[in-house]
Parts: C-alpha cells; sequence; structure tokens
C-alpha cells in the first residue's frame, strides 16, 4: 500500500500533461527525473527512513525541531505550506481541470471546485488511509491510462502499427531520444546536459523523495523500518526485475 501510494502521490495532471508538454518540447531527457528516482529511492530507504522511525518522526517540521529548534520548524512549515497552496496544489488543480474541462465540456472555473472537493473529502474524512487506499486504485489505472496513451498515439503515428510509429519517431526525431542535452540545444538552459544529472537534480531528488511531507508521510505510516524500506522499494523493483 505505501510502495503503490508513493508513486501515485508522484504521477499527478504533471506527469501526464506537464511533463508529457516538456516531453514534447525537450525530448526524453527529461525523464531523468523519475529514472534517478529509482536509485533516489533505495538512498533514501537505507540512510533517511531508519532514521525517522528511529526518532519517531511523524512530519519533516518536527524532525527539523528535534535536529534543530522550533524556530526552524515554524520556518519551513509556513514556507513549504506556501509551496504546497500557491504552487503545488494551483498548478496541479489547473492541469488536471485543463483535462476535464476539454473531455467533458465543464466550466475550467467548476471543475477546479469539483476537483478539490473531490480530494478534500476523502482525504479528511479519511484521513491518510483513505489516501493511500484511494491511492493503490489509482496507481493502476495511472500506470495502464499511460501505456495506452503511448500505445494508441505511437499507433496512429504509424497509421495503426506501433512498431512503425516508433520507427518514425526513431528517424524523424532522434534528437528527442537524447537523455544528455549538449550544449547547443535549444532547451540546454532548462536541462543542463550533465551538469543536471550529476548535480542539481539530486538536490531536487533528495528533498522531494525524502524530505517532502507529501511524499515521506506515506512511508512514515509505515509500522517498522523493515516494512517501509520493503513497501519503499517494491514497486521499483518490480518493475526493473519482473519475476
Amino acid at each position: 500500500m505505501i510502495g503503490a501510494s508513493l508513486i501515485a502521490a508522484n504521477i499527478s495532471a504533471e506527469q501526464f500533461i506537464g511533463m508529457s508538454g516538456s516531453g514534447f518540447k525537450i525530448g526524453l531527457g527529461i525523464a531523468s527525473y523519475e529514472w534517478m528516482a529509482a536509485l533516489t529511492l533505495i538512498l533514501i530507504a537505507i540512510f533517511f527512513v531508519p532514521i525517522y522511525l528511529k526518532k519517531g518522526i511523524f512530519t519533516m517540521p518536527q524532525f527539523l525541531e528535534q535536529r534543530f529548534d522550533k524556530r526552524v520548524k515554524v520556518v519551513m512549515a509556513v514556507f513549504w505550506l506556501a509551496v504546497f497552496v500557491f504552487i503545488n496544489l494551483t498548478s496541479i488543480l489547473y492541469l488536471g481541470a485543463l483535462a476535464v474541462h476539454n473531455m467533458m465540456g465543464i466550466s475550467l472555473f467548476w471543475s477546479i471546485i469539483l476537483l478539490a472537493l473531490f480530494a478534500m473529502v476523502y482525504s479528511v474524512y479519511g484521513g491518510l488511509k483513505a489516501v493511500a487506499l484511494t491511492d493503490v486504485i489509482q496507481v493502476f489505472f495511472l500506470i495502464l491510462g499511460g501505456i495506452i496513451v503511448t500505445i494508441v498515439a505511437t499507433s496512429t503515428l504509424g497509421e495503426g502499427s506501433f512498431l512503425t510509429g516508433l520507427k518514425s519517431l526513431f528517424n524523424d526525431a532522434p534528437e528527442k531520444f537524447d537523455m544528455v542535452l549538449d550544449k547547443s540545444h535549444p532547451s540546454y538552459n532548462d536541462l543542463p546536459g550533465l551538469g543536471v544529472i550529476l548535480g542539481g537534480m539530486w538536490v531536487a531528488n533528495l528533498y522531494y523523495w525524502g524530505c517532502n511531507q507529501y511524499i515521506i508521510q506515506r512511508v512514515l505510516a509505515a509500522k517498522s523500518i523493515p516494512e517501509s524500506e520493503e513497501l519503499h522499494l517494491q514497486l521499483w523493483l518490480q518493475l526493473f526485475y519482473p519475476r
């Protein structure tokens, strides 16, 4: 449940709409954020999670208070709350509402309101367990939907043949498959080659998977260190090493 909830929490309109748009503009290099997450999750499970559970941590501000003092806790709590409210939630709600608006014809305003109310109801009344249970169901449809969209889009490009569409992509847009962008690439400033892969992306990934309350709270709900480590890695290991 925790493993599925981690992945479902990470997949949203940001990925299906925002990252897909970045993929169209930049190429497959944008996926390095997610592929590097597999290694990041291992590091988090080995080095971060045991400390959190041993100290009885339930929130990141609580950890900062124990490690430093109450002032640091308050500053970071206010900062993260502002980031989530004015950046994360607004962008996710807008992108999700944009999809609902285009597919169902509901106005953008009411699409945002309905999505927000739906998420609020089961989160407030059901708590973290309800969120995790919902994530288990969602992650199946999210991954299945992503696979279907990829197959349909590529088959459409290949006039009914997935392999022909894939071949067309390789032949007509080979630069879109570059994982490391050259300085001459027009999107180099957005994804600066090896610099971001060996440097800045690690900071973002370690924060996101190991210190971001929205994500790490799933692991903090584990009953023990072995359970959290196992579930933290389970889904990724199944993806890369299916039995």
